[in-house]
């Protein structure tokens, strides 16, 4: 570190010096404020250029107050033993939506800061995130956050971590990241608890991990990788071993947070290549990246392939915009490998994408994603899930479109997804809760204590229940108390039936869901009442129905809009009105044959809330 405080960076820094580890906690916990004092500790950032919240960088995540997307960053640090070490820090989501996410960033660490809020105390999110550290064979070293509050129950808490996690509050630390307190003590933690990165002894060929990527408008793909053996530097050709595609590497660097060349990545470093990759179909999150000649190393262990678990029709308003929203969806599935889009066509939206997503909040970034950072402007069709039809001589399709499932006739039987819920809530909420999860079709498997006045209900429900609305009817019925963390848990046989939308007579396939037979009734006068209020009164009367095949299960109309033919009438025989109206009511019957219902985009938006 030089004398005015400015990070200076060394191609050469020893492996014992290097200490690779990830933030991670439930949502709203604090991991970014953490990072932020992290930096400040550091000087890895000037005072006129920090704020708060540094490493959220889209302007979406500062609004909601959520990191959605993982952050590296490379400091330096001056230790107590005077030593520098070269700290790359990874901060990560906390929403379970965002945990694929946290299992890319840990592949890229030895080790794992878990905080915990100290008002709170252990949530679903930080049990998930706790066994995928464990998995990935991280050091974990627990820390109690928000120490400084008068609410802050650090004894209990304590207790929580070593009772309900297992680990061992010895080796832990407790802070204060809006303060500072305690700052000093974790990073000397991380210096003699997160063991340094493991390298091949030379001669090695270099390779690299890739663990994000982001499109740049100018200098195309710029790939963010973890250097596992070997040196990669400006002017190398490499290979990217998955996808097979050659590329000369234009410059090499690190985060501080922001973009710093330097002369190369050496081993056990983090850092971003920019090369002549300009297509991000061409890169791979997950890939191997090696040199282009000589002996093909061994791959290194990738991820798991993500699949997505919710479904969605994405088009574009005006038809004018499809291919500047292919092009948009195919930057943003670069860095978000969880995302995926096929092409598809409707009868009443005309050529979009179905588009895979794995929750409603991840659908939701997306979509305002699109509008902010691609300016398209989308609509967005009913969310579904994946399920298994067997049809008749053993055949099972996957349908993630209602418009795409079989006859009846040939259906044997349908399954749904099914996910495993766990649901930490106070005491007294416990009955509201049970009550939310049967009303939902899922059933209270297991509970076990935390401690006096918490507990953790172990549920299994249909994952097309919890889509919508259920996490915010969690909210409500507990205060704000309760969390939940859910894994999937296969497949389950169930009594579905496909619901459509008819508008005078022609059914919307944009509106088409399938939903349990159960539910159906009630879903079908809820989407009726809604589209009612938001679809625009024409010449003609224009029925709104929902039907399970031709059996029509509610129905709202929407009044003709009516001229008044007899105004300049003022007196005379009736029979010259009844005239003028006869002609009006044929006109009208008419118009209703040929005449089309026009459905603004509000509708499909109404749609979707009147769910809840």
């Amino acid at each position: 570190m030089s004398a005015d405080g400015a990070t200076v960076f060394s191609m050469a820094t020893e492996l014992s010096r290097i200490r690779n580890y990830c933030i991670i906690a439930h949502i709203d916990h604090g991991k970014s404020t953490l990072a932020d004092r992290m930096l400040q500790m550091t000087h890895s950032v000037e005072d006129r250029d920090f704020r708060d919240q540094l490493l959220d960088s889209m302007d979406l995540e500062r609004e909601r107050g959520i990191t959605i997307k993982s952050h590296p960053v490379t400091m330096q640090y001056q230790a107590l033993d005077g030593m520098v070490y070269e700290f790359n820090l990874i901060d990560t989501p906390g929403h379970v939506d965002f945990s694929y996410e946290v299992s890319r960033s840990m592949a890229a660490c030895e080790g794992a800061v878990l905080l915990v809020d100290a008002s709170q105390g252990v949530e679903a999110q930080t049990v998930a995130n706790a066994y995928l550290a464990a998995e990935n064979n991280l050091e974990i070293i627990p820390v109690i956050n928000k120490i400084d509050l008068p609410v802050a129950k650090v004894e209990e808490v304590s207790h929580q971590i070593e009772e309900v996690l297992g680990i061992d509050m010895g080796q832990g630390a407790l802070v204060s990241a809006r303060t500072g307190a305690g700052i000093r003590e974790l990073m000397e933690r991380i210096v003699r608890q997160v063991p340094p990165p493991k390298t091949e002894p030379a001669p090695c060929p270099a390779r690299a991990l890739v663990f994000d990527s982001v499109y740049d408008a100018f200098r195309g793909v710029v790939v963010y990788v973890r250097v596992v053996d070997g040196h990669v530097r400006a002017g190398d050709r490499v290979r990217m071993l998955g996808t097979g595609t050659v590329a000369e590497i234009k410059e090499v660097g690190f985060f501080t947070p922001k973009f710093k060349p330097a002369q190369a990545l050496g081993p056990g470093q983090v850092g971003y290549i920019v090369s002549t990759i300009k297509e991000p179909r061409e890169v791979r999150i997950g890939d191997t990246i090696s040199g282009a000649s000589g002996p093909v190393p061994q791959q290194l262990p990738g991820f798991k392939n993500i699949h997505p678990m919710v479904f969605s029709g994405i088009y574009p308003v005006d038809t004018v915009d499809y291919e500047k929203l292919k092009a948009s969806l195919g930057k943003l599935s670069l860095n978000d490998s969880a995302f995926s889009f096929t092409p598809e066509s409707s009868v009443a939206l005309g050529f979009g994408f179905r588009c895979g997503f794995l929750g409603l909040l991840h659908l939701e970034i997306i979509q305002e994603r699109l509008r902010r950072e691609y300016d398209v402007d989308i609509i967005s069709t009913y969310p579904a899930v994946v399920y298994h039809v067997a049809l008749e001589g053993g055949e099972i399709v996957n349908v993630d479109n209602p418009t795409h499932l079989p006859d009846q006739s040939r259906i044997e039987f349908i399954e749904e997804p099914m996910i495993k819920a766990f649901i930490i809530c106070m005491n007294e909420n416990i009955g509201d809760i049970m009550r939310l999860v049967m009303d939902r079709r899922g059933e209270v498997e297991k509970t076990d204590t935390l401690d006096v006045r918490r507990v953790m209900l172990t549920c299994r429900m249909p994952l097309n229940e919890i889509l919508v609305d259920f996490n915010d009817y969690l909210k409500s019925v507990s205060h704000g108390y309760a969390s939940m963390d859910y894994e999937h848990s296969g497949y389950a046989q169930s009594d579905l039936v496909k619901l459509d939308i008819l508008l005078n007579g022609e059914c919307v396939d944009a509106f088409s869901c399938l939903i349990h037979r159960s539910k159906a009734e009630s879903r079908g006068r809820q989407m009726c009442a809604a589209l009612k209020e938001v679809i625009p009164a024409h010449m003609f009367a224009v029925p709104i129905q929902a039907a399970i095949g031709k059996t029509v299960i509610a129905r709202e109309t929407i009044k003709a809009l009516r001229k008044d033919v007899t105004a300049k009438c003022y007196g005379g025989d009736i029979t010259r009105k009844r005239k003028l109206l006869e002609r009006q009511k044929e006109g009208k019957k008419r118009m209703k044959q040929v005449g089309k219902v026009s459905v603004p985009q509000e509708a499909f938006i109404s749609v979707l809330k009147s769910g809840s």
